[in-house]
C-alpha cells in the first residue's frame, strides 16, 4: 500500500482526502500538517488520519511517504515541492503549481536530480470523456480541428477576496487566469495541442484586487485551430464551457467544477452520423474528480512510469498563462516560446505591471 500525506487542511484538501479514501487499499493518508495546529487536527481526526505534524520537514523527516498532496496557497507550492524533492518524494500540487514560469523552471532543474517526482492538479484532463475525445482525434474520427472555445464565467464577491492571500501577483500569482480560468484551457490545451501565438486582454473591471478580474484571449493553435478564452470572476450565471468545432462533428461541455458524460454533446455534421455512434459506444457516470488523476497517478507509480500531470506538461499551460499576461499588458502578439528568462513576465506574472496599477 502507497503512503500519503497532505500538506494544507483547507478547503481543498478535502477533495484530495475524498479521493484518497475512494482509492481504497491502493494508498493510506497517513499524515497531515497545517500552520494551523487545530485546523489540522481537526482534519486528521475528521479523516481518521493517525498522526499531525507541525512542519514539513518533521513529516519527511519521520514518515516513509510515496507522495505528498500540496493543497496550500500558491506562493508556498514551490518551495514545498522543492523540499519533497530533496527528500526523494513524490508531489501532487494543486493548481497553480506554482506563480511564475521561472518556478516552473526551477521545479524542472530540481526534479533532474531527484527520483520523485512532480505532477500537477489538472482533474479535468482525467475524465472518460476527455480522454474519449482525445482518442477520437488522434484516430481521425473527427477531422480536422477548426475552432474552439473555452470560456470559464464564475462568480466571485468581494468577501472572497478577504482571504489575504487573495487577489495579490505575490501570493496568488494572478487572478482568475491563474486561479480559475486554468482548468477549462488546461484541458483545451491537453486536447489541441501545442499552441502558436495569443492575443489577449485583461481587466479589473469590479473587484478590489492587485489582479485581472477579467481576461480574454485569441489564440492560434500550431495545427490552425483558431480559440477564444475567458475567464471571469464577475459572472453571476456561472458555467464552465469547452467546444470543439471539427470537419466531421462539434463536440461541447458545460459545467460548472466537473463534468460526467451527461454533461456532454456532441453534433456531427451532414454525412457524418457514424460521429455520434462512436462516441456513444462508451458510456460514463464517472465525475471529473481529483479520484480520477488520483487513480492515473498510482497507476503510474505502480508501472514505474512519470505520473501525470508532469512538468513539460504544466510548462505549456503556465506559458500560455504568462503569454496571456504579456499580450494583454503590452498590447503585443505573444508567441510560444517566447517568454525567457530576459522576460519581465517570465518571474513574475505581473511582467511590467497591469496597467490599471498606478490608476486612482
Amino acid at each position: 500500500m502507497r503512503r500519503a500525506a497532505i500538506v494544507g487542511t483547507g478547503a481543498i484538501a478535502t477533495s484530495h482526502a475524498e479521493a484518497l479514501r475512494a482509492a481504497g487499499d491502493r494508498v493510506e493518508l497517513v499524515a497531515v500538517v497545517d500552520v494551523d495546529e487545530q485546523r489540522a487536527t481537526a482534519f486528521a481526526q475528521e479523516w481518521n488520519v493517525p498522526r499531525v505534524h507541525p512542519g514539513l520537514a518533521t513529516l519527511l523527516d519521520v514518515e516513509e511517504l510515496d507522495v505528498v498532496h500540496v493543497c496550500t496557497p500558491p506562493r508556498s507550492h514551490t518551495p514545498l515541492a522543492l523540499e519533497c524533492l530533496a527528500a526523494n518524494v513524490n508531489v501532487l500540487v494543486e493548481k497553480p503549481p506554482a506563480v511564475s514560469l521561472s518556478e516552473i523552471d526551477t521545479l524542472i532543474a530540481a526534479e533532474r536530480g531527484s527520483t520523485g517526482r512532480v505532477a500537477t492538479v489538472f482533474q479535468h484532463r482525467f475524465g472518460p470523456a476527455a480522454h474519449r475525445l482525445r482518442r477520437l482525434i488522434a484516430d481521425g474520427v473527427l477531422g480536422r480541428s477548426l475552432v474552439a472555445k473555452s470560456d470559464t464565467l464564475w462568480y466571485r464577491d468581494g468577501a472572497y477576496f478577504d482571504v489575504p492571500w487573495r487577489g495579490t501577483w505575490e501570493s496568488e500569482g494572478g487572478g482568475p487566469t491563474m486561479g480559475h480560468g486554468i482548468h477549462q484551457f488546461d484541458l483545451m490545451l491537453s486536447v489541441l495541442g501545442p499552441w502558436q501565438e495569443i492575443r489577449a486582454v485583461a481587466a479589473r473591471q469590479s473587484r478590489a484586487v492587485q489582479t485581472e478580474d477579467l481576461s480574454m484571449a485569441l489564440v492560434t493553435f500550431a495545427d490552425g485551430t483558431v480559440a477564444s478564452v475567458i475567464n471571469s470572476v464577475l459572472s453571476p450565471r456561472e458555467t464552465s464551457q469547452l467546444r470543439f468545432d471539427f470537419e466531421n462533428a462539434t463536440v461541447e461541455v458545460e459545467h460548472l467544477y466537473g463534468y460526467t458524460d451527461a454533461h456532454w454533446t456532441v453534433t456531427s455534421a451532414p454525412g457524418h452520423d457514424d460521429v455520434v455512434a462512436r462516441w456513444n459506444e462508451e458510456q460514463s457516470t464517472v465525475v471529473s474528480s481529483h479520484g480520477c488523476q488520483l487513480a492515473a497517478f498510482l497507476d503510474a507509480l505502480d508501472s514505474d512510469e512519470t505520473p501525470p500531470v508532469t512538468l513539460a506538461d504544466t510548462r505549456t499551460t503556465m506559458e500560455f498563462i504568462a503569454a496571456l499576461y504579456a499580450s494583454a499588458f503590452t498590447g503585443t502578439v505573444v508567441k510560444a516560446g517566447q517568454i525567457g528568462p530576459d522576460s519581465p513576465f517570465y518571474a513574475t506574472m505581473e511582467g511590467i505591471g497591469a496597467p490599471w496599477a498606478n490608476a486612482r
